[in-house]
């Protein structure tokens, strides 16, 4: 029974190979679109001399030309070394490791306080059509779509400083250190809340409104008309034959919501100081620091690519018209 996904897994994992390469191409060649590298910063100090300057460029190879460094990098990346970050002094692995863990728990955070909220809220909204709270949801939802997301994040921040309640950016306390397991997990978890909830805005307005407008159009249906015929009672009808529909299309983009929460992670993780994949890119790609930008591209990349293969799964799962073989 379980053969025919592990197939179309084993299928996905392979596509993954060739999309992760072109991906990874187009942005070493976009990097080098900038001009000069990390070491022409070196060579404008004059307490380096040029003799070390050129001794780095023919240890990492950018004395070569591009396509060569390109496949380079990537001979070492798939043994696992990233390459060295000129500005942290450290192995890019570890840098990620440390990282994309910020990242992760941001992301998710964001997408299951988003769907935790937005699908009852739409499904209690198709259902109160035109009432009082419908009208207040929707404000809601339009309100939080146009709301760029760094001036929420800067009104969050603004809220933290007058009112004391939440910390003003980071992820941890400055005794965190010495703080227990419990401890440390409730001081991230209180660092975690005003970035969720910025990032989560705008993810729950999309939501609610997506759900709300697919329930209506499955309340529609005949065969919902026909189970309420047969005199099924209306909690049963909504939640098992008209919700277990509408809610497909949600679970189609599930996939590129993760994209969208990544790129909003990034301005969030700007803006409130939190230490994710988004800022380590940023201040990356502001030093020019190659491959530390190199495997942010990767690790966003494979994350994407993942959440698109869950949404599939889930979608297999759980409407039985589709067939994953």
């Amino acid at each position: 029974m379980l053969a025919p996904y592990f197939a179309f897994i084993g299928r996905r994992l392979v596509q993954m190979v060739p999309l992760l390469l072109g991906i990874t191409l187009i942005a070493f060649a976009v990097m080098q679109l900038a001009p000069g590298d990390y070491l022409t910063q070196m060579r404008a100090n004059p307490d380096v001399s040029p003799q070390t300057v050129e001794a780095l460029s023919r240890a990492y190879g950018l004395d070569k030309p591009w396509p060569v460094q390109y496949l380079l990098w990537l001979k070492n990346a798939v043994t696992g070394n990233f390459g060295y970050s000129f500005t942290y002094k450290e192995p890019v692995y570890n840098l990620i490791g440390r990282y994309v863990f910020a990242t992760v728990i941001l992301t998710f955070s964001a997408m299951l306080f988003s769907w935790a909220l937005a699908v009852p809220m739409g499904i209690y909204a198709a259902t109160h059509k035109n009432g009082m709270v419908d009208r207040a949801t929707a404000l809601l939802a339009y309100s939080g779509i146009s709301a760029p997301g760094f001036f929420v994040a800067l009104l969050a921040l603004l809220f933290a400083q007058q009112s004391g309640l939440f910390p003003v950016g980071g992820m941890t306390s400055v005794n965190h250190a010495q703080l227990g397991p419990v401890g440390r997990a409730l001081d991230i978890a209180h660092h975690l809340v005003l970035p969720v909830l910025v990032l989560g805005t705008r993810g729950v307005a999309g939501l609610m409104r997506q759900m709300r407008g697919n329930l209506l159009d499955v309340l529609g249906e005949n065969y919902v008309l026909a189970a309420r015929a047969r005199g099924l009672h209306e909690r049963k009808v909504i939640f098992k034959h008209a919700v277990r529909n509408a809610i497909n299309p949600l679970i189609t983009i599930f996939g590129l919501e993760i994209s969208g929460l990544l790129a909003g992670a990034a301005l969030v993780e700007a803006v409130m100081a939190w230490p994710g994949l988004g800022s380590l890119l940023l201040d990356a790609v502001r030093s020019q620091d190659l491959y530390v930008a190199m495997a942010s591209f990767l690790m966003g990349a494979v994350l994407l690519m993942v959440g698109n293969l869950i949404s599939d799964i889930l979608l297999a799962v759980t409407d039985p018209r589709i067939r994953v073989a």
